[in-house]
């Protein structure tokens, strides 16, 4: 078995364990980034991107800006729409000229790889077998294979556990004597589609309808993203491209709004799930991004809020490496915790206050249409999700 050192071991090669070799290259830290898939599938698994005011600071002040402000499409608002009517929640009035930007989060991936490989970062690609050690002690290590098939080992001083969902890294916390895991499955899912068709809004539109939810949103000027409310169950080969448009056409057509139709090349469906682990370190391990929380994409919180723990992970680290000082890596769920529920909360008020529950009779309805009305009515409304959408300021 083959070993070596670093300062930091990376589990997972998505945007939380990326951006934090980035962020520790910069502090004069060294980490290697381990990832089960090849550079060519973390390119090309295709995700959405609605990037924080927050996100878009830190990576245009890390050098990761370039393209992003080249290719990225900056929004100032988003639509509720409900009634018929839709309804513009103006984040640029609202928050002192604060916005979104729509980049998809593989492109970020991608900027990220770019970047670490240029400033000579070390990035293992198709790793098989990863497995974290003694990460109670001061000397951790993860053993691993390599994608020439040789055993590895790699000593470090702390481990960063960024290795998404399916994390294996969470599951060295123990349960339930120190983890607790706080789980709440949506009764409905969101049906994708990629079309090749003109914008049909020049914002993100939110559309509250009696037959369910749908989200007008946009990846480039000739490429279009929309979602449908559908039940958990359903299947893709039930829906035809013309029962598709039919439904967008029904729940978002009206008074200032018209679905423009294209060529659909891409369909899936996606599960609605919240998910966070309490606390998100033990010993030396400190969890990241989905291996600690999940979220409904509602919000279009996920990316943001892996981004936001490991810039708190990335300072607190380099207070222990730069002065041997534990008090941040210890306060570190501590920091980071309190934005977690507080987005938590705001995907799941979304959520509730959009979509179509199964068993409602019509009362649940005609309160989601009162409470829209309510916010969208008072500044201090829209306000509140104007802040919530556009970011709150990092830890």
């Amino acid at each position: 078995m083959s070993s070596s050192r670093t300062q930091v071991g990376i589990v997972g090669g998505g945007p939380a364990g990326l951006m934090l070799s980035h962020l520790l290259h910069l502090k004069g830290i060294d980490s290697v980034v381990l990832e089960c898939r090849t550079r060519e599938e973390v390119e090309g698994t295709i995700r959405a991107g609605v990037l924080e005011q927050n996100t878009v600071d830190l990576m245009v002040e890390t050098g990761l800006g370039d393209r992003l402000k080249r290719e990225g499409l900056e929004h100032h608002g988003i639509e509720l729409r409900f009634g018929g009517r839709g309804h513009r929640i103006a984040f640029d009035e609202l928050t002192d000229g604060r916005a979104v930007t729509v980049y998809p989060q593989h492109e970020v991936l991608k900027d990220l790889i770019a970047r670490r490989l240029a400033d000579g970062g070390d990035i293992r690609f198709g790793v098989s077998g990863a497995q974290v050690h003694d990460h109670e002690s001061d000397r951790p290590s993860i053993t691993f294979v390599d994608s020439d098939g040789t055993e590895q080992k790699l000593e470090c001083a702390l481990v960063a556990g960024c290795d998404g969902s399916r994390t294996e890294t969470r599951k060295l916390i123990p349960e339930p004597s120190i983890r607790t895991d706080h789980f709440r499955q949506y009764p409905f899912a969101w049906f994708g589609i990629l079309a090749e068709a003109p914008p049909s809004s020049e914002e993100l539109i939110y559309a509250n309808h009696e037959r369910g939810f749908a989200l007008i949103s946009t990846r480039t000027p000739q490429v279009q993203r929309h979602y449908l409310q559908v039940d958990p169950n359903d299947s893709v080969d039930n829906w035809s491209d013309d029962r598709i448009w039919d439904e967008l056409h029904m729940r978002v057509d009206g008074e200032g709004a018209e679905i423009k139709d294209g060529k659909i090349f891409q369909k899936s469906i996606l599960q609605f799930r919240s998910f966070v682990c309490e606390p998100m370190q033990h010993g030396n391990l400190f969890l990241a991004g989905d291996a600690a929380h999940t979220v409904p994409p509602t919000g279009a919180k996920g990316m943001n809020l892996a981004i936001a723990d490991v810039y708190a992970l990335s300072n607190a680290m380099d207070k222990f490496f730069t002065s041997s000082d534990r008090k941040m890596l210890d306060r570190y769920t501590e920091t980071v915790l309190p934005r977690v529920w507080r987005t938590q909360h705001f995907s799941w008020w979304m959520s509730s206050m959009l979509h179509r529950l199964p068993d409602d009779t019509g009362f649940g309805h005609r309160r989601q249409l009162a409470e829209l009305d309510m916010v969208t009515r008072s500044i201090a409304g829209r306000t509140l999700i104007a802040e919530n959408y556009v970011g709150t300021p990092l830890a």
